[in-house]
């Protein structure tokens, strides 16, 4: 068995869409980047690479190529998976946490690990999605960005 950390964060940005685990929330601002900035599905796919010693997201599907310019980060988990299969893993479980002060997100957590138990092809108990703040305290606290946290557990097939 094998574990591997993620960790994740972009800038929250006025005209940009709000997407964490594949849900589009209503905000008034949304996360800055060069796929659909997906700060939770990024530090799952963090946490899957590191798990099986492949690297990072940035090294799989860098922001310097055209093709993954707005990207549905979904389907970037779908082909970790893929990869993860490749290389004699299976994934055994996921542990994650969203790091944002606004806006509520409790009403979705299902809603994502749902996506991303289905991106995962894993039963949804084995998804795990928690959300916190930081009391208003750092760049998460005021408003400025979103982090996200995840912890993955693969195993040889």
């Amino acid at each position: 068995m094998r574990i591997g950390f993620g960790y994740d964060v972009h800038r929250l940005k006025t005209g940009c869409k709000l997407v964490l685990g594949g849900v589009y929330l209503v905000y008034e601002k949304g996360l800055e980047g060069h796929s659909d900035a997906d700060v939770l599905t990024h530090a799952i796919i963090d946490a899957l690479l590191g798990a099986a010693g492949m690297g990072d997201i940035g090294r799989h599907f860098p922001d310097t190529k055209q093709e993954y310019k707005n990207i549905d980060s979904l389907i970037l988990l779908a082909d970790v998976r893929e990869k993860i299969k490749l290389a004699g893993y299976k994934i055994v479980n996921i542990d994650s946490t969203i790091v944002a002060q606004a806006p509520k997100l409790s009403g979705h957590i299902e809603d994502m690990e749902k996506n991303l138990s289905i991106a995962l092809q894993l039963d949804c108990t084995l998804v795990n999605v928690k959300a916190t703040t930081t009391e208003g305290l750092g760049f998460t606290g005021i408003g400025e960005g979103m982090a996200a946290y995840a912890v993955a557990l693969i195993d040889s097939l």
